[in-house]
């Protein structure tokens, strides 16, 4: 009988301890978010550049940084875990969201 409570105890755990457990990340992680945040720093000195450009030039960056910010979401998700993770996939979400705003706004199909 006690076996079988233990057993039981177990096969509920099995789950839970699986969650819990840090999933793998590629082996290529250290270098993808190191690129990733050189990258960043470039991503914010061009949107600087283009902050006082004509209205075409403005929308085609950010485009282009909406492209940017996908790839960027998709190596923090791939490559960080825990808060680190949450918070740098939640960031990139957030300026996902903004940036669709101001293209939708501003751009609409140009």
């Amino acid at each position: 009988m006690i076996a079988r409570a233990a057993v039981a105890v177990l096969l509920t755990l099995v789950p839970t301890l699986a969650l819990a457990q840090p999933r793998p990340v590629p082996a290529t992680c250290t270098r993808d978010l190191f690129q990733n945040e050189a990258a960043m720093r470039q991503r914010q000195y061009r949107m600087q550049q283009v902050a006082t450009a004509d209205q075409a030039t403005q929308c085609a960056a950010w485009r282009d940084h909406v492209g940017f910010l996908q790839k960027a979401r998709s190596v923090f998700a791939t490559c960080q875990t825990g808060r680190e993770r949450e918070e740098n996939v939640g960031q990139m979400d957030q300026s996902l969201a903004d940036y669709r705003v101001l293209l939708a706004n501003r751009c609409g199909r140009r």
